[in-house]
């Protein structure tokens, strides 16, 4: 690839970036500090759904040619792969995850506030399986899917990661997916954008689930698998820490 052409594409790409995020942090930022009415976060779906496709009409390109759009409800076949690539999926990950998550509450993370961070043992709350269950699951699946994942996934890895494509090329297979680049430095971008709306020690480790979302992307031709994964994670998430008693019902 040419040199300015890769300067175009990173500009570009860049630009659409630090812009959206930074007009959705001032939104979060202005309901916050005003106490304004909750609805307004709902620009923040709306940020991330449309600004690639007003970057598609600043080129001169049609937004169809990226996979942007939600398949079709007649399209069974569509919704077979994505059904099925999540249930695989989760099938192949829940044990180690769950069993991870537990290790990292209830051992490493305690272990690594003790002996690296300086915290008295004795001031010490270890997290621990209390079985409080999320109080209003609809919504907390409804927001992490609609308001979270879905416009997440369709602007990173729907524009973002096929137009690191167009120019960088899918020379890797990975389980039957076509990868490259674009896998890796939409990740990067999609982990520490979320420091450029609110900054958290965390949001680094967000590189790796960004990977698997951007690998069934690639695999089924579209955002609707990974974004149904990354609202799954979400919730699983959300639902352990609630059970664990880290975040309160």
């Amino acid at each position: 690839m040419h040199a300015e052409s890769r300067r175009t594409v990173w500009g570009e790409l860049l630009a659409l970036w630090i812009v959206t995020l930074l007009l959705i942090r001032l939104v979060v930022d202005a309901q916050r500090m005003f106490g304004l009415f909750e609805v307004v976060l709902v620009l923040v779906p709306v940020l991330f759904l449309y600004a690639p496709v007003v970057v598609c009409h600043w080129r001169r390109v049609d937004s169809w040619g990226y996979p942007l759009a939600i398949p079709s409800f007649r399209d069974g076949e569509a919704w077979a792969r994505v059904v099925r690539l999540n249930l695989w999926t989760v099938a192949a990950i829940m044990v180690p995850y769950v069993l991870g998550y537990h290790l990292w509450h209830t051992q490493i993370f305690p272990y690594v506030l003790v002996e690296w961070m300086g915290q008295d043992p004795e001031t010490l709350q270890v997290a621990a399986l209390e079985w409080s269950w999320p109080t209003d699951v609809l919504r907390l699946v409804g927001y992490h899917l609609f308001f979270v994942a879905i416009p997440e996934e369709v602007f990173y890895r729907g524009y973002m990661q096929t137009r690191f494509d167009e120019h960088f090329g899918t020379p890797w297979k990975v389980l039957g997916a076509n990868v490259g680049w674009g896998l890796i430095l939409t990740s990067l971008l999609f982990a520490f954008g979320h420091s450029l709306i609110s900054p958290q020690w965390w949001h680094g480790f967000i590189f790796f689930p960004s990977l698997l979302f951007g690998w069934m992307r690639a695999k089924t031709g579209g955002p609707m698998a990974g974004a149904l994964f990354h609202a799954w994670a979400n919730v699983t998430v959300a639902t352990l820490d609630t059970l664990y008693g880290v975040i309160p019902t």
